[in-house]
Protein backbone atom coordinates (compact mmCIF):
# COMPACT_ATOMS: atom_id res chain seq x y z
CA UNK A 1 0.00 0.00 0.00
CA UNK A 2 1.16 3.40 -0.72
CA UNK A 3 1.05 6.09 1.10
CA UNK A 4 0.83 9.70 0.49
CA UNK A 5 0.24 13.32 2.31
CA UNK A 6 -1.95 15.72 1.37
CA UNK A 7 -2.86 19.78 3.67
CA UNK A 8 -6.27 20.07 4.59
CA UNK A 9 -6.87 22.26 2.29
CA UNK A 10 -6.44 19.83 -1.07
CA UNK A 11 -8.34 17.11 1.29
CA UNK A 12 -11.58 19.48 1.82
CA UNK A 13 -11.29 20.62 -2.05
CA UNK A 14 -11.07 17.05 -3.40
CA UNK A 15 -12.73 14.51 -0.83
CA UNK A 16 -14.47 12.52 -3.36
CA UNK A 17 -11.75 11.89 -6.15
CA UNK A 18 -9.47 11.22 -2.87
CA UNK A 19 -11.42 8.43 -1.18
CA UNK A 20 -12.43 7.02 -4.89
CA UNK A 21 -8.88 7.00 -5.49
CA UNK A 22 -7.61 5.58 -2.07
CA UNK A 23 -9.95 2.63 -2.97
CA UNK A 24 -8.91 2.18 -6.42
CA UNK A 25 -5.38 2.12 -6.42
CA UNK A 26 -4.76 1.31 -2.21
CA UNK A 27 -3.28 4.69 -1.57
CA UNK A 28 -3.10 5.60 2.05
CA UNK A 29 -3.71 9.33 2.60
CA UNK A 30 -2.34 11.05 5.61
CA UNK A 31 -3.86 14.84 5.90
CA UNK A 32 -1.65 17.62 7.13
CA UNK A 33 -2.97 20.55 9.13
CA UNK A 34 0.28 22.83 10.26
CA UNK A 35 2.60 20.16 9.43
CA UNK A 36 0.72 17.97 12.11
CA UNK A 37 -1.59 14.34 10.82
CA UNK A 38 -4.81 15.09 11.86
CA UNK A 39 -6.41 12.15 10.22
CA UNK A 40 -5.72 9.32 7.61
CA UNK A 41 -7.87 8.12 4.76
CA UNK A 42 -7.62 4.24 4.54
CA UNK A 43 -9.13 2.11 1.74
CA UNK A 44 -11.36 -1.25 3.38
CA UNK A 45 -11.68 -3.54 1.03
CA UNK A 46 -15.60 -5.87 1.11
CA UNK A 47 -13.55 -8.63 2.46
CA UNK A 48 -11.96 -7.39 5.48
CA UNK A 49 -15.74 -5.47 6.47
CA UNK A 50 -17.51 -8.92 6.34
CA UNK A 51 -14.64 -10.40 8.31
CA UNK A 52 -15.43 -7.80 11.13
CA UNK A 53 -19.75 -8.41 10.62
CA UNK A 54 -19.34 -11.91 10.97
CA UNK A 55 -16.96 -11.72 14.72
CA UNK A 56 -19.36 -9.06 15.70
CA UNK A 57 -22.27 -11.83 14.83
CA UNK A 58 -20.50 -14.67 16.66
CA UNK A 59 -19.58 -12.47 19.39
CA UNK A 60 -23.34 -11.75 20.03
CA UNK A 61 -24.22 -15.19 18.85
CA UNK A 62 -22.01 -15.83 22.30
CA UNK A 63 -23.76 -13.46 24.57
CA UNK A 64 -27.31 -14.90 23.43
CA UNK A 65 -25.88 -18.32 24.78
CA UNK A 66 -24.69 -17.08 27.63
CA UNK A 67 -28.28 -15.44 28.25
CA UNK A 68 -29.94 -18.64 27.90
CA UNK A 69 -31.74 -16.96 24.36
CA UNK A 70 -31.34 -20.49 22.52
CA UNK A 71 -33.24 -23.00 21.01
CA UNK A 72 -33.54 -26.81 21.07
CA UNK A 73 -33.05 -28.86 17.88
CA UNK A 74 -36.72 -29.66 18.12
CA UNK A 75 -37.87 -26.27 18.06
CA UNK A 76 -35.87 -25.37 14.70
CA UNK A 77 -37.55 -28.65 13.02
CA UNK A 78 -41.04 -27.29 14.06
CA UNK A 79 -40.27 -23.67 12.77
CA UNK A 80 -39.21 -24.90 9.32
CA UNK A 81 -41.70 -27.46 9.57
CA UNK A 82 -39.58 -30.80 9.10
CA UNK A 83 -41.31 -32.44 11.70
Amino acid sequence: MTIKTIGIKEFRQNITSIWKKSQKKQIKYIVMYHSQPILEVTPIDKKTTALEKLAADIAEAREQVKRGEVYTQEEIMKEFGVI
